[in-house]
């Protein structure tokens, strides 16, 4: 028999509940990623006291584990003002004038995928980092002068998923670095409690738990399963959340017990039916299911080889006895040992 459900908190309000933000506002409101919180929290306290701006922070890590919402959460630690943008916004030196020479101080400028940014804008960084300071070229030819000008002590905080494409100078100037690792199951489901009294939705722990396992370590991941459960209990039940609810909507979304997709599913068929569990190169693998290697590559492949259900081996891809499991398919027998 299910658990009493955890009740939503919301009933009285005018709407909007739907699009409420899930992120914590406040990173004691975070759960999860206690080392990095612990860290953070001993060098915010550590500015404050002294009065000055925190070191310049690097978030990596795969999507969805809270890059941006601790980025988000360090101005409202510090009670000062942030500024947003993203690399691929910043295509020139003349984009990001504006951001540094607008920035308060001890205030935040939050650069998102940071690693997009073009070199030439990167070196132009460098001495606004370490010296506060910007060169800016004023006329042309040989009338052109070179102004400093001097910034405001700011912190930049950029979140990246992929710190290797930084060059060595830029990340080494980043005071406080910290990799965001995934969730356990215990602290998704918690995740999905809090969310669901956000989203003014009741749901029963053992629910919370099953879409916890289903959510691949990710936060991002299990919020939006919620949101896909949550619907489907209004549309086909009374709206409260149960086991069997949960358990059905997922079913009907393609998302199995191991959390993989209709198309992570697809791409281990495709290794087995096709390429007799590999080894099998990506680009081939990609066009005989008609998908781009990209996606292949950045979506479906990172969670797979995570779990071990495939082993990437120097002549491609190959699936392992546990993807064969998974599948509820007989492995072939090989004639000399298999590669992993």
């Amino acid at each position: 028999m299910a658990r009493e459900p955890i009740l939503g908190n919301n009933r009285d309000s005018d709407g909007g509940d739907e699009d409420r933000d899930l992120r914590p506002q406040r990173m004691s409101e975070m759960i999860g990623q206690r080392e990095v919180f612990e860290r953070l929290k001993i060098a915010i306290d550590a500015a404050e006291i002294r009065g000055e701006a925190l070191g310049h922070v690097l978030f990596d890590g795969p999507p969805g584990l809270g890059k941006t919402t601790f980025a988000m959460c360090i101005p409202r630690e510090l009670g000062v003002s942030i500024q947003l943008t993203s690399g691929p916004v910043l295509k020139a030196p003349k984009d990001l004038v504006p951001y540094l020479t607008n920035a308060e101080e001890r205030s935040i400028l939050f650069i998102d995928e940071i690693h997009r940014l073009p070199r030439i804008v990167e070196e132009y960084l460098y001495t606004a980092m370490e010296d506060f300071r910007i060169d800016l070229v004023l006329g042309e030819g040989v009338n052109a002068r070179t102004h400093n000008l001097w910034l405001k002590p700011y912190t930049l905080v950029g979140a990246t998923t992929r710190a290797g494409m930084l060059s060595g100078p830029l990340r080494d100037r980043f005071q406080i670095r910290e990799h965001l690792g995934f969730y356990s199951v215990d602290e998704l489901t918690e995740i999905i409690r809090r969310s669901a009294k956000k989203l003014d939705v009741d749901i029963y722990n053992d629910a919370a738990v099953e879409i916890a396992t289903r959510s691949r370590d990710t936060p991002r991941i299990a919020n939006n399963r919620l949101r896909w459960v949550r619907d489907y209990a209004t549309s086909r039940a009374d709206g409260r959340i149960t086991l069997e609810i949960a358990r059905a909507a997922l079913q009907m979304a393609g998302i199995d017990a191991l959390g993989l997709a209709p198309l992570d599913r697809k791409y281990l068929d495709t290794i087995i039916r096709v390429f007799g569990g590999g080894p099998a190169g990506l680009e081939a693998i990609a066009h005989t299911m008609n998908a781009s290697p990209d996606t292949i590559a950045d979506e479906v492949e990172p969670y797979l080889l995570r779990i071990e259900l495939v082993v990437r081996s120097p002549r491609g891809r190959v699936v392992t006895s546990k993807g064969f499991q998974h599948l509820q398919m007989r492995e072939p027998k090989a004639d000399g040992p298999r590669l992993f």
